[in-house]
């Protein structure tokens, strides 16, 4: 075991950002849940991510406003503010210590269309002073020759070089991969890709073993490359979905390079880790759970060591429970009981480490952690203003739906009440395929908590996390057995006394947009209210409506969503007038996602069957809101109709201004 020194002790690592004029501290009262502190919830997290350098000399940490990122490198010593970079309209996205004294960054542009900042594949350098910044590769550098650049390994023993995948400008999907210098930019090929849309591993040594991705015909591919070989035609087949009807993701390799860590899909039940002899091909299992597929995976610096599944706390499993980097997470986990930890950042001689700390009720804290005294120190809160007991309790739930499947999710309930009779609302999230609710601090859930809601997300079919064959449970199901799984579930929840009957409202952004729409389409008498959030409501409109396009993107579409007349019949639009209760509709008029035209069509036909509705626009947003005051105006007009039709907490400010259209 060992100490964590009190909050008093917390370094000064922002408060130096402060000062540089970067970071305002933040004020948020807690008030009853009467009235909601909208702004405690919805601000911006103090920062993104911190990392230890490898010395442990500095941190690196980034925070993200409406119109830039900060990147703040502080000596760990003294708290010395060394440098800083931030530009209005840049984003940085990734960083990495290259070296000692210097970082690599890639930079990121808001793009009108999407609610999170997008990479210009353009890759940065400086020192830990500031000096030597150099735009190192992109559309801008070697007469734009390079379309863009992905880091795939910062090479920790190298400290003068990177190895990056490289996207050429003549419009080919082919990557190669380049050792580029971080002093000079200067780059050198390596060696190309073997298939489309290539994401590439390389081993210990930095040498480029792994390359995956998905070619025309729509399969995934996994392709090994023997250690030292120059020559394209040299990189050889493992998997190809297509044939194997199952999908793989490299993870990383063992220490001695020899151990290839893959994450396989198997036709029924969760994911399996293997470990592939990279000279005999040989595979051998080493974690398979009986329900869960993994939801990350634990590292020591590159190594794979394990994996963590979803649930409340540590729930970590280790490929040598004996070594001691899975000690040490044992370790942790105990002196952190109920929360998440991870390992971030280590110093390459081991002896500190940056571990972060989560849980449902801890929007995330970091420490630094003394692994020969045995002491880890608190050193930065992402929402400090933040209070624990404040905040809702995350509950596990398991229930079957009406076909006998077996469903998870989550209740999130209000900080200091019983689980009875509450009002509710029903979550659904994005996507829908591929996604999933998980353990932890959820913004949207704990808000509406502190409104004094039981807020209810399910993991329907089509979610990820369960197993491909679960995934594959959803195809074709909008509006049909993923809608089931909704309703089941809320009918589960009244059943257990959670919910009040009479007031429950469903709301959703993008595809649960859709669901939430569907949800009182169906079941007129279960839904006191819904919201729809930047929805799809027309699924012709849903990708491409022409049957010949025979892209990817669009075959992806009509295997997983459908086509036909099936599309008019589980399109929320075209069912209007069996809409009961009230709706509001928000929606950006750049989405480029969603079309706002979903949004309007829906909003005129329910207003053609004289449903009370609500609207709100906002012209230059895209799929989500990204401006501050436009996020904080529509959680202020979420809480004002929730409490309209099913009571619970108003938001602390007056109604929002009408929304220019």
């Amino acid at each position: 075991m060992f100490s964590i020194k009190p909050t008093g002790m917390v370094l000064a690592l922002l408060t130096v950002a402060f000062a540089a004029g970067f970071l305002c501290p933040s004020a948020h009262a807690a008030g009853p849940a009467a009235t909601v502190d909208v702004g405690a919830f919805v601000d911006r997290d103090r920062f993104d991510d911190i990392k230890l350098s490898p010395t442990g000399e500095y941190f690196a940490a980034t925070a993200q406003f409406e119109d830039m990122t900060a990147l703040v490198v502080i000596r760990r010593s003294d708290r010395k503010l060394m440098s800083k970079f931030g530009r209005k309209d840049a984003y940085v996205g990734g960083f990495w210590w290259a070296s000692p004294d210097r970082i690599v960054f890639d930079v990121a542009m808001k793009i009108w269309y999407d609610d999170t900042p997008s990479s210009t594949g353009e890759l940065f350098a400086m020192n830990v002073d500031g000096s030597e910044s150099k735009l190192l590769i992109g559309a801008r550098v070697n007469d734009g020759m390079e379309a863009g650049a992905a880091l795939v390994d910062p090479l920790a023993g190298d400290d003068d070089n990177v190895i990056v995948a490289v996207l050429n400008t003549n419009g080919n999907p082919l990557y190669r991969v380049d050792r580029l210098d971080i002093r000079n930019g200067r780059n050198r090929e390596i060696t190309r890709a073997p298939v489309r849309r290539a994401s590439f591993l390389t081993d210990h040594a930095g040498e480029v073993r792994v390359a995956w991705g998905q070619d025309e015909d729509s399969a995934r591919r996994v392709f090994l490359r023997k250690a030292g070989d120059a020559s394209d035609a040299e990189w050889s087949l493992i998997n190809d979905d297509g044939v194997s009807g199952h999908r793989e993701w490299p993870l990383g390799f063992s220490a001695d390079n020899r151990l290839l860590y893959l994450q396989v899909e198997h036709a029924q039940g969760p994911d399996s880790v293997v470990a592939l002899d990279m000279d005999s091909r040989e595979r051998r299992e080493l974690v398979r759970d009986a329900a869960r597929d993994p939801l990350s995976v634990l590292y020591e610096g590159r190594v794979p060591i394990g994996v963590s599944y979803d649930g409340v706390g540590s729930q970590h499993v280790f490929f040598d429970p004996s070594a001691a980097p899975a000690r040490l997470y044992r370790s942790l986990a105990a002196a952190f009981a109920g929360e998440d930890v991870r390992i971030t950042s280590r110093t390459r001689d081991g002896r500190l480490a940056l571990v972060q700390a989560w849980s449902d009720r801890n929007p995330g804290e970091f420490f630094v952690f003394d692994t020969v005294q045995r002491k880890a120190e608190l050193l930065a809160a992402r929402r400090d203003w933040l209070k624990p007991e404040q905040l809702g309790e995350r509950r596990p739930v398991a229930l079957t739906a009406r076909d006998g499947l077996p469903l998870e999710g989550y209740v999130t309930l209000p900080a200091g009440n019983s689980a009875k009779g509450l009002p509710m609302v029903v979550l659904p999230h994005g996507g829908p395929f591929g996604v999933r609710d998980a353990w932890g601090f959820d913004q949207e859930a704990q808000l509406l908590a502190r409104a004094g809601y039981a807020v209810l997300q399910l993991n329907f079919r089509g979610s990820s996390g369960r197993g491909r064959a679960f995934e594959k449970a959803g195809m074709r199901q909008w509006g049909a057995a993923m809608q089931d799984d909704l309703t089941d579930a809320t009918r589960w929840a009244i059943g257990q006394g959670i919910a009040d009957p009479q007031r429950v409202c469903i709301y959703g952004g993008s595809y649960g947009g859709y669901a939430a729409l569907m949800g009182v389409v169906r079941e007129p008498e279960l839904y006191r209210c819904a919201v729809g959030y930047v929805g799809v409501y027309n699924l012709r409109w849903h990708g491409s409506t022409n049957s010949a396009d025979t892209g990817p993107a669009n075959r992806w579409r009509r295997e997983w969503v459908g086509e036909g007349p099936m599309l008019a019949a589980a399109s929320p639009n075209n069912l209007a007038a069996q809409v009961k209760v009230p709706v509001l509709l928000v929606a950006g008029g750049a989405d480029d996602t969603a079309s706002v035209k979903h949004t309007r069509l829906m909003e005129k036909e329910l207003l053609k069957a004289k449903v009370p509705t609500e609207s709100l626009y906002f012209k230059n947003e895209g799929h989500g809101f990204f401006v501050d005051a436009h996020r904080r105006e529509f959680y202020i007009r979420l809480l004002t109709f929730l409490n309209a039709h099913i009571g619970g907490g108003l938001p602390d400010q007056p109604g929002a201004r009408a929304a220019g259209r």
